[in-house]
């Protein structure tokens, strides 16, 4: 279930579905992402896939994930554009905490120097 749920949740965000997002995440997600505040939330996780995060299109290629009862993770790579017409390509690791089946906590990781 948690590998569909990662996976279906990929799909969602490249399709820009924010709609669906709730099926995904809890009411009190918290999403850490390198280069942004942490995101508190499930409202403002919308705003910030809607409004704040630099992507205007792409895909994520899944290269894999596991799960285990309520932790999971996976890696891959996106590809796309930012919304101001660059291109992006950024290999990325995510790491879950999972309540009822859904995301409670999800930071993400990106393959680039930073220290």
């Amino acid at each position: 279930m948690s590998e569909s749920l990662i996976r279906e949740m990929f799909a969602t965000i490249d399709v820009r579905d924010w709609s669906r997002l709730d099926r995904y995440f809890t009411a009190d997600v918290v999403y850490e992402r390198p280069g942004y505040a942490p995101v508190s939330g499930l409202p403002a996780l919308l705003d910030f896939y809607d409004r704040t995060r630099i992507i205007a299109a792409g895909r994520h290629d899944l290269w894999q994930v596991i799960a285990d009862n309520d932790r999971a993770a996976c890696w891959g790579r996106f590809v796309g554009q930012s919304r101001d017409g660059a291109v992006l390509d950024e290999r990325f690791a995510d790491v879950y905490l999972l309540v009822a089946g859904r995301i409670a906590k999800r930071s993400t990781h990106f393959f680039r120097p930073a220290i």
